[in-house]
């Protein structure tokens, strides 16, 4: 698989996280939240493409976690963060549910966890090029 294309997702996930970060500081948190979880989707998706596979067409970053520990990888340290609510944020943070929209509905603490949340996983699939500490 291509490094360019790997890099790519890699580079785009970082993008979405400084936007998330930007839409947060400025009070935008619904697109704070969807945008941190874009950029968890695409740090996850850009592992699974230099693994050489495709990743599946899923928001579900549990799947994409799925993936990666089918190949081998330990992503036993994503376990306690809160995954299942990030994925949920990709479509309840964009489109309306009922008459009330999304930009109701979220606020500093949720934008602030999804945040907290896509950084981890970015720093997660940071490591996994990064050598064991005895082998640097």
């Amino acid at each position: 698989m291509s490094q360019a294309r790997t890099g790519a997702w890699w580079r785009q996930a970082h993008n979405d996280l400084a936007l998330a970060d930007l839409a947060r500081t400025n009070g935008f948190h619904a697109q704070a939240c969807f945008f941190a979880s874009q950029a968890a989707e695409k740090a996850l998706k850009g592992a699974i493409v230099e693994l050489g596979l495709e990743p599946p067409h899923t928001h579900v970053l549990g799947q994409l976690v799925a993936v990666l520990a089918e190949e081998g990888l330990d992503a036993s340290a994503l376990d306690p963060l809160p995954l299942p609510a990030l994925s949920r944020m990709t479509v309840s943070s964009r489109y309306p549910l009922d008459d009330t929209p999304p930009s109701e509905l979220f606020d500093p603490a949720d934008s602030r966890q999804a945040l907290s949340t896509a950084s981890a996983v970015l720093a997660w699939v940071e490591q996994l090029d990064q050598p064991p500490p005895n082998e640097r």
